[in-house]
């Protein structure tokens, strides 16, 4: 019985993350408002009905999408407890790797724009995740600073917005013209502000 409820619980979590991914690619297509979910039903081969058993709700699901997303990349950038000099390293693989996940640049742009607007569904979530991301980013160029890393006349919560700013822009430009140089755009400025090899 044990058993048959872990095969159960399995099945129903990859059906729940086959489900994120398609609803990634058609959040990339026509965005959230222009996605609906019998369209993602069908894409997944299944009901309009056995969808909302997964997620009762569009609003739930977005934020399943977004958080999937960040999940990836948290695992990657916390991994041994990362900070400072080490922690930027990192966000410049993140870069790297997202050249390779078109969708998901996608899907994030095209959302973070609409969620802009007050009475969008992920409008808090964009607001937290920049708050948070400014304030881990500056967190990172303030340990530089504690180790002697910063150049000098760089200011850890300054940098922390240029370096958001700059990525999610690159984001934008890479989407129209797939030779930007994104991972490697965000590596020479990083490397501007620090005195140790990045």
């Amino acid at each position: 019985m044990a058993g048959e409820a872990r095969r159960s619980y399995a099945k129903g979590r990859a059906k729940q993350r086959e489900i994120i991914e398609q609803a990634m690619a058609l959040f990339g297509e026509a965005g959230y408002r222009g996605t609906s979910m019998r369209e993602l039903a069908a894409r997944c081969g299944m009901s309009h009905p056995g969808l909302i058993h997964h997620f009762p709700s569009k609003e739930a699901l977005l934020l399943a999408v977004l958080e999937a997303r960040d999940e990836e990349d948290a695992r990657h950038l916390l991994a041994d407890d990362a900070v400072g000099v080490e922690r930027l390293r990192r966000t410049v693989d993140v870069v790297e790797r997202n050249a390779g996940r078109r969708v998901i640049v996608e899907m994030f742009t095209a959302l973070a724009a609409e969620a802009t607007s007050p009475d969008h569904p992920a409008h808090a979530y964009f607001r937290d995740r920049y708050h948070r991301t400014v304030g881990t980013a500056a967190t990172d160029y303030e340990h530089a600073r504690t180790a002697d890393a910063l150049a000098p006349g760089i200011e850890p919560a300054s940098a922390a917005r240029q370096l958001i700013a700059l990525m999610d822009g690159l984001q934008v430009q890479w989407l129209y013209d797939p030779a930007t140089d994104m991972a490697g755009t965000v590596r020479d400025h990083i490397r501007a502000q620090l005195t140790d090899p990045l």
